[in-house]
């Protein structure tokens, strides 16, 4: 099994029929990925303390995945939005921020417009999440 690296960037972009997630994870790779989890969750909060991180939009998905980050090449603070990223002119994300690094899991909260279908993908050296932009 190989060994998974680290988070090193989150970058976004807009498309016809949905908005984009990419998160980098250099040593991923599709037969071996890192572990993730996404989904709707009710509130998005700091795994161990439960404290609430506030995330702007309709709905958030948390996007939870075992890779941790790579402080030397992005730099993120807890609850911090995610750097780099302007979410203005996006018809579906409204804001990102992050949850940290807990037992193995690093968590990101997505903020929406709305509860949205979305997909997710595993591709060599990144976690993809497509959020449609309606029903």
């Amino acid at each position: 099994m190989a060994m998974t690296g680290s988070l090193t960037d989150v970058r976004t972009g807009r498309h016809a029929c949905y908005d984009r997630m990419v998160v980098d994870i250099p040593g991923m790779t599709t037969a071996d990925p890192a572990l993730y989890w996404v989904q709707y969750v009710p509130g998005f909060a700091h795994p161990p303390s439960q404290t609430g991180i506030p995330v702007a939009g309709g709905a958030v998905i948390e996007i939870e995945f075992t890779a941790p980050v790579d402080d030397a090449q992005y730099h993120v603070g807890l609850a911090d939005p995610l750097p780099g990223l302007d979410l203005s002119g996006y018809r579906t994300f409204r804001d990102a921020k992050f949850g940290g690094y807990y037992d193995g899991g690093t968590h990101i909260g997505l903020g929406v417009r709305a509860t949205l279908p979305f997909r997710v993908m595993v591709l060599p050296d990144r976690l993809v999440v497509d959020v449609a932009h309606t029903w």
